[in-house]
């Protein structure tokens, strides 16, 4: 899981820094910037997460239930963000970067899915992490 934790969060950060390339042609600019920030924060988290799992204490269900939060959380964040930069997605969970851009119901609705599923697995995620580490 340690190994799949350090590629893991090194594409993120891949893919953060592609992001971070292209802002400009995407549909909203802002809310790519996010996307580009969410790689570029969350794919090191994901690195330093897999850093510190030699130290961690979890039965293995405990270890899967983090990894699959955090994992599915970290990428989500980007995917989201990317979606409402793309199809100027995710007024109603994220309005300062969606600004005034609007996108078909369906869309806005993938990006609110995604948004608002993620933080819950992060905090969870996080909990466990913690959990495991004061065991």
């Amino acid at each position: 899981m340690q190994d799949a934790l350090i590629v893991l969060g090194l594409v993120l950060f891949l893919l953060g820094l592609l992001t971070g390339l292209a802002v400009p042609a995407h549909r909203n600019p802002r809310m790519a910037v996010a996307s580009h920030l969410q790689g570029v924060t969350n794919g090191p988290f994901l690195v330093l997460v897999g850093l510190l799992w030699p130290w961690l204490d979890l039965p293995r269900s405990g270890e899967v239930a983090a990894l699959g939060l955090l994992v599915y959380g970290a990428y989500a964040n980007w995917l989201a963000t990317q979606l409402g930069a793309l199809w100027g997605a995710g007024r109603r969970f994220a309005p300062g970067a969606a600004g005034e851009h609007r996108a078909a119901p369906g869309r806005e609705r993938v990006v609110d899915l995604l948004l608002v599923t993620l933080a819950p697995a992060m905090l969870a995620g996080t909990v466990l992490l913690v959990v495991g580490i004061l065991r």
